[in-house]
């Protein structure tokens, strides 16, 4: 990797933001590059090749940067696209569902435990977390597709009666997990709705995760005290930058933010 690292952030939308914060606190990198599909969210509800061509089209993008790596913050596009993007890109590439298993292997260590996946119809379809939750030895797994989340946080509805009502309408007949895992990176952006409606059950967070995972496998450390950020989005930029300006509120974290742009 070169002297001043530089890091390519992949969403369907918004909600990787929630990674950008975690690597901001973290202080791993120099510049990072923000890419939202923003014309095409939520990936979700997509085929599995419509969602690899969506990917490499991302990654053609990226190859414009000179980035050190590429993380995939859409759990969509780790479930279904990773391989693909790691054959064809001159770079690392990481997605966000590994590390979120490892998160989970280092946080409950009782097999035993009740783990909840939350994601987007086609993650939770592939059935990744739980295959690579079952190869580490836990047997006591269920699933939930919770996609209207993403819309909601692509509208900024982040509380209040209509996400009290969603998360009634998802969860009411399920019981109480150990461990949850937000498997959609929108999902962070409402963290405090998910700890309100599951007290005491341990969330897991893949901005944290993925902290957590570069640290080990890729040796960084906090050498950065600030990041230069550059947001693209495919459509309405304006309006990923405004959720950004709510959300990676920390600015003494960062150096300078490019005015979003539109590509």
């Amino acid at each position: 990797m070169t002297k001043q690292l530089k890091a390519g952030i992949f969403d369907s939308g918004a909600g990787g933001l929630s990674v950008v914060k975690s690597l901001l606190e973290a202080n791993f990198f120099d510049e990072i590059i923000y890419y939202g599909d923003t014309a095409r969210v939520p990936y979700g509800i997509k085929d599995k090749n419509t969602i690899i061509r969506y990917s490499l089209e991302a990654l053609e993008f990226f190859k414009n940067f000179n980035i050190d790596i590429l993380i995939t913050a859409c759990n969509t596009v780790s479930a279904y696209a990773i391989e693909e993007l790691k054959k064809q890109a001159p770079f690392d590439v990481v997605g966000v569902i590994e590390p979120g298993v490892l998160a989970v292997t280092e946080k409950i260590k009782n097999k035993n435990a009740h783990i909840l996946v939350t994601g987007t119809n086609a993650t939770i379809k592939s059935k990744k977390y739980t295959k690579l939750l079952q190869e580490k030895g836990y047997n006591n797994i269920s699933e939930k597709a919770t996609g209207l989340f993403v819309s909601l946080v692509e509208e900024q509805i982040f509380g209040g009666k209509i996400m009290d009502a969603t998360m009634e309408y998802y969860f009411n007949n399920i019981k109480k997990p150990d461990a949850l895992i937000m498997g959609c990176t929108h999902f962070p952006l409402i963290k405090n709705e998910y700890q309100k409606f599951f007290k005491d059950t341990v969330l897991i967070h893949s901005g944290e995760a993925i902290v957590q995972y570069l640290k080990e496998n890729f040796n960084l450390t906090g050498k950065y005290q600030k990041t230069n950020i550059k947001y693209f989005a495919t459509e309405n930029p304006e309006h990923l930058k405004e959720i950004a300006k709510q959300w990676l509120f920390d600015d003494s974290k960062i150096l300078q933010e490019n005015k979003c742009q539109k590509f």
